[in-house]
């Protein structure tokens, strides 16, 4: 087996990733937990990573790079922001030192929108970003990061322009639990989905973004007044969600192709609305996209 070279982690608000990584970027070992942000703030974060790469048998001398929420403000140390517009490759000198540690342990920081029309922030999707596109892109693209607060990022030669958070995700959830959309998606999980449904509702929120709040309570007023399904319902209202991210995110946008940075449930959900809608995107695996933009900053911090 190839002798470890660094330590990598992606330090999530509630999750926990961890890479025992070679220096030609093979992983070597990996854990994932739960330990996140919330939860490491009361167990101590240097405890948490110490049982990690214990482990792992991580060797005491090796460094570790981190990204994500590790670097906020009621995280670990706190890491700051980079001002958009940036080189994609700029992150990669601004990690900071985590103080007090035997071992070399850095947290890469991340990107901040400062205009007050459009304030914006984002921490640990830079990684992903860097890892996605290499440091590098040709002509101008976005790049779609889902998640409970998906990331849309507007890329041209090689630089990070601007970028928009939709709390889709978050709404969701929200929505589905807490309104009187919960009695009409109560069940869904244990039926079939409707694929159809939720192409319905992708393009009818992408056509009509002002109707919003209409297209929403269209998955109850269908089910007591059509019988449509729980997953019917439940597609309604993702669809619609994920509609009206698309439509937001692309408005006024100059963009020669999507890049999508997704995995498991969500990358599915994205591409079905995304070839529904007719545009031409390429995906690329969130996990692959984080460990090489972390190896990138290894690398750069780390040559020898």
């Amino acid at each position: 087996m190839a002798n470890p070279a660094y330590v990598a982690v992606d330090w999530g608000t509630s999750s926990f990733r961890l890479w025992l990584m070679a220096r030609d970027g093979s992983v070597l070992a990996e854990r994932r937990s739960g330990e996140g942000m919330t939860s490491a703030a009361k167990t101590g974060f240097s405890a948490v990573l110490s049982g990690h790469l214990a482990a792992v048998e991580a060797p005491d001398t090796l460094p570790v790079i981190v990204c994500g929420m590790a670097g906020a403000r009621q995280g670990w140390v706190e890491a700051g922001y980079i001002d958009v517009p940036t080189p994609l490759a700029s992150i990669l000198t601004a990690a900071v030192r985590v103080p007090g540690e035997s071992r070399d342990i850095r947290i890469l920081p991340g990107l901040a929108q400062r205009q007050t029309a459009t304030p914006d922030v984002m921490r640990g999707e830079e990684t992903q970003l860097l890892g996605a596109l290499g440091g590098t892109s040709a002509g101008p693209q976005a790049v779609c990061m889902p998640g409970t607060h998906s990331k849309w990022v507007h890329v041209g030669d090689a630089e990070v322009t601007g970028f928009s958070t939709f709390m889709t995700g978050e709404l969701f959830d929200a929505i589905s639990k807490h309104t009187i959309l919960s009695h009409a998606v109560a069940g869904a999980e244990e039926q079939p989905a409707d694929a159809a449904a939720f192409e319905a509702a992708v393009s009818a929120a992408f056509a009509r973004p002002a109707l919003a709040s209409n297209l929403l309570f269209t998955a109850r007023s269908g089910q007591l007044l059509h019988g449509i399904s729980a997953a019917a319902a439940q597609a309604r209202l993702s669809g619609t969600l994920i509609g009206l991210e698309i439509a937001g995110a692309l408005q006024d946008a100059a963009t020669s192709g999507i890049t999508l940075v997704a995995s498991g449930r969500l990358q599915a959900l994205y591409e079905q609305a995304f070839k529904t809608l007719s545009l031409a995107f390429t995906a690329i695996d969130a996990d692959a996209a984080v460990r090489r933009g972390l190896s990138a900053a290894a690398d750069a911090i780390w040559p020898n």
